[in-house]
């Protein structure tokens, strides 16, 4: 069996350790070249450490944002016999949320970090709501810095106790804490004799092991068209596809399917990728789909089961992420919408409120959502997006705002509940 792909997303405060958590598991794991490995040697001698600092294998990247170069998701690649890794490595600063939202949007597991000696702080607790948000289905909190609390198994449950506590607040499936020293090593691919106390699994395991491909969506056929295939440009003549990348369900030849939003049915002749045709499909594949019956289908339309269709709306209730530097969400406004391959214009009816991500208080008073602010928003869209809620179908379930003058993406939202015309 191939090895599988694991996307996860570090958050942590300023100085919680994960540049050298994203270091230790590097070099444990072997990823890291000898001359990456003798130049971060030189550089912590030159410092005047009296260890290897791995924090510096990520450290580039983080000086550059804190000159405001670059404020972007850092992508990390390594594998292990078992299973491929992508780390999305967000920064831990208020002002950075939009970034958190971007890498973990896609992210399988967000590993929080916490400092051992400070306990939960509010950044701990802002993590952990976003994550919820964004529906990541796996929570993997890292008490670092053992260490430098001797160790403490008292220390670490009570940090356990108080974050347990909170995320009960939230809609997370599956949350599990691991003791660490990214510095030592303690319980990252090794596991820790100084712990003994502990007998979960050390953190590398932890992310082999991770089952994920049950969090996908396989029971709700979604298929945005992005590209239709036609005859003149393909070498059989008679050929047309429609190629896209599957959103959720699993999609076979014979299967019945509706266009949306012509409402007209057909089935599924074949399904075509790079490598030929294939007898199932399922996300998030790239294939092209041939039907049955030629009908007039163009890009931004959906194909999904006849009786299990999306909820057409042009009315949306939806979570947004405000990412706009330069002006605040306000009612009136106008933006060009992007759902799947569907373009639309909407307008800005109303706040219901916006959100304290810190204490998780709700500002029903609110009449603006500025940078980096979370809230609840009313949209009215030009013509009818198929939907499912962000809960259901993160695929189908999201989309961003754009600035038209400007061509900025200036919110992420997720869709809220929905009627119940699906």
């Amino acid at each position: 069996m191939a090895t599988d792909l694991l996307r996860f997303a570090t958050a942590g405060s300023v100085d919680d350790g994960k540049s050298t958590l994203i270091g230790r598991l590097l070099f444990d794991s072997k990823t890291i070249f000898e001359d990456q490995l003798e130049s971060v040697e030189k550089v912590s001698k030159a410092r005047g450490s009296d260890y290897t600092d791995l924090a510096l294998l990520t450290d580039g990247l983080r000086s550059e944002r804190e000159q405001g170069i670059t404020i972007d998701v850092a992508y990390r690649y390594f594998a292990t016999p078992k299973r491929k890794f992508i780390i999305a490595d967000t920064p831990g600063h208020t002002q950075y949320t939009r970034n958190m939202v971007t890498g973990a949007s896609t992210a399988d597991v967000a590993l929080i970090l916490i400092d051992a000696r400070k306990g939960v702080l509010e950044q701990s607790r802002r993590h952990a709501f976003l994550a919820s948000l964004l529906g990541v289905p796996h929570i993997v909190v890292c008490v670092n810095k053992m260490d430098l609390v001797d160790y403490s198994e008292q220390v670490f449950e009570d940090i356990r106790a108080e974050f347990t506590e909170f995320a009960a607040r939230l809609r997370v499936n599956d949350l599990s804490f691991v003791p660490i020293s990214a510095l030592a090593g303690d319980n990252v691919v090794n596991r820790s004799e100084n712990m003994d106390w502990f007998d979960g699994a050390p953190l590398l395991s932890k992310l082999e092991r991770i089952h994920v491909a049950s969090d996908r969506n396989l029971v709700d056929v979604r298929f945005p068209v992005q590209y239709v295939v036609r005859p003149h440009q393909h070498e059989h003549r008679d050929y047309r596809g429609y190629a896209g990348t599957i959103a959720s369900g699993v999609m076979k030849p014979g299967d019945p399917v509706v266009a949306l939003p012509s409402g007209l049915e057909t089935t599924i002749a074949s399904i075509d990728t790079a490598d030929g045709p294939v007898d199932e499909a399922f996300p998030p594949m790239a294939v092209t789909i041939r039907l049955a019956d030629e009908i007039d289908i163009s890009r931004g339309d959906m194909l999904a089961r006849p009786n299990n269709t999306p909820a057409a709306v042009q009315d949306v209730d939806a979570m947004i992420c405000w990412m706009d530097e330069s002006a605040a969400f306000v009612p009136g406004k106008k933006y060009a919408i992007k759902h799947t391959t569907n373009w639309a214009r909407a307008v800005v009816k109303g706040i219901n409120y916006r959100v304290d991500v810190n204490t998780l208080h709700r500002d029903e008073e609110a009449t603006q959502i500025g940078l980096n602010e979370i809230g609840r928003v009313q949209l009215r869209v030009t013509k009818p997006l198929f939907v499912d809620s962000y809960q259901q179908n993160p695929q189908t379930g999201s989309f961003i705002l754009v600035d038209e003058s400007t061509n900025k993406t200036v919110a992420a939202g997720m869709i809220g509940t929905l009627p119940h015309s699906a």
